[in-house]
């Protein structure tokens, strides 16, 4: 069966809301992070999420090396954030975290401390698919903030607010 066009997918994921956050790993110099707008909650037991990266971001190879990755979930008012650790700056590597204060959570992975909501996962499993890995994160810590979040809809940034 074929698969439809990209042009057609893209305009049909982008009538689908989604919360934007940076998914990090690393530390020090080898930090790590990009963008994302696909972060999804599977399961209770174990707590799990999964995000899906392009294969040749920056973070890929670091989160499976690394084991472990934070997610960053942001707030209404962190779209320049969104926009450099989506590669709009032309930032790249440790240098994506110049702009913002962030801590080392429990283990170890890079988190904003006014984030929306932040997530510690361990590496539960992975899965290529074409262009992209599937990553499922066994989350072992979260932790909120106030605020509203940012949300990807139609192609463009926007809030509740």
């Amino acid at each position: 069966m074929p698969s439809i066009r990209p042009a057609e997918f893209r305009h049909a994921m982008q009538s689908l809301p989604s919360g934007v956050a940076i998914v990090t790993t690393g530390t020090a110099a080898g930090r790590r992070g990009l963008t994302v707008s696909s972060v999804t909650s599977i399961g209770m037991e174990p707590p799990c999420l999964v995000v899906g990266i392009n294969a040749r971001s920056e973070a890929h190879d670091d989160i499976l090396a690394n084991g472990s990755f934070g997610v960053s979930v942001l707030r209404s008012d962190q779209e320049d954030l969104a926009l450099r650790f989506g590669g709009e700056e032309g930032a790249k590597g440790v240098h994506r975290f110049d702009t913002a204060p962030w801590d080392q959570g429990a283990l170890d992975v890079p988190l904003l401390p006014n984030a929306f909501c932040a997530l510690e996962c361990v590496l539960y499993d992975h899965k290529v698919l074409g262009t992209h890995t599937v990553f499922i994160g066994r989350i072992i810590a979260t932790r909120q903030s106030d605020g509203s979040p940012l949300i990807n809809f139609r192609g463009a940034l926007r809030t509740f607010d």
